[in-house]
């Protein structure tokens, strides 16, 4: 069976990572299984929102680097004596596909989420943990460092002196902390996950898909846009998004006080 589960449910994608037997942790093949499936979901204009989650108990425990250590396949960045440029480019790496998606994202995070597992899960537009999640960022206490995303994502996720606290002690912190912090969105107990999750995927896709979409590319495009950069940029996407379907339903549904059917046209 496939070490990345891909799923579609309604207008919901749900990718799981599935090798419970050593905590989903990542080997070289689940990086191009994990993006490939990743940009399934987006490009499937069915496809309003996608959740990511892992099998088993752990999320996911971060690269498998007792597969790396053993050398029984590369994981690109991580082998010093590879070619870099022929293994492994960054263009295609799971948190640079994660990011450029403009599908929604949700992280359910069922179990551990340490390391390489812990930027996957900052790279998701929301997350929602169970209580009894862990979330490890234990870069320093490996001799490594955040080398998918954590750098650029924490810091403007909690700021500098609490994404530097967290990074430079590699604490493990619980749900809790990270709700406290900010880092997730929401904790439930284990077994209300899926449906809290579900629930709120539900929620995004029975919006007007192009708008969401839309919303997320100019939320993204604002972290390099001055202000008025990104207004100007907003109000050209916005002229498109009046000449659709789903902009005359959304009136109408509105005026005549009714729940919107929206097609994505």
């Amino acid at each position: 069976m496939s070490e990345v589960l891909y799923e579609v449910d309604g207008f919901i994608a749900t990718i799981t990572l599935n090798a419970p037997e050593r905590m989903n942790t990542i080997s070289g093949t689940m990086l191009n299984e994990l993006s490939d499936q990743l940009l399934r979901g987006d490009r499937d204009r069915k496809v309003r929102c996608i959740v990511i989650t892992g099998a088993g108990k752990a999320f996911c425990a971060g690269l498998d680097l007792a597969s790396q250590m053993g050398k029984k396949e590369s994981l690109g960045v991580l082998d010093a004596g590879s070619d870099m440029g022929a293994e492994f480019d960054l263009r295609t790496a799971p948190p640079v596909v994660l990011h450029n998606l403009d599908t929604p994202t949700i992280c359910s995070i069922n179990g551990g989420a340490a390391g390489y597992g812990l930027d996957l899960a900052f790279g998701c537009d929301i997350r929602i943990a169970a209580t009894t999640a862990k979330l490890a960022p234990g870069f320093a206490k490996r001799g490594i460092l955040p080398e998918s995303g954590g750098t650029w994502l924490l810091p403007r996720m909690v700021g500098y002196a609490k994404a530097a606290e967290i990074c430079f002690t590699g604490r493990t912190l619980s749900a809790a902390e990270g709700l406290e912090l900010g880092l997730v969105n929401h904790v439930v107990p284990p077994e209300e996950l899926h449906a809290k999750t579900y629930g709120l995927a539900e929620e995004i896709a029975s919006n007007a898909p192009l708008a969401v979409r839309a919303i997320k590319r100019m939320m993204r495009a604002a972290e390099t846009e001055t202000f008025e950069q990104n207004i100007h940029h907003v109000f050209l996407q916005l002229l498109p998004l009046f000449k659709t379907q789903d902009f005359k339903e959304g009136v109408a549904s509105f005026m005549e006080k009714r729940p919107a059917n929206f097609t994505g046209r």
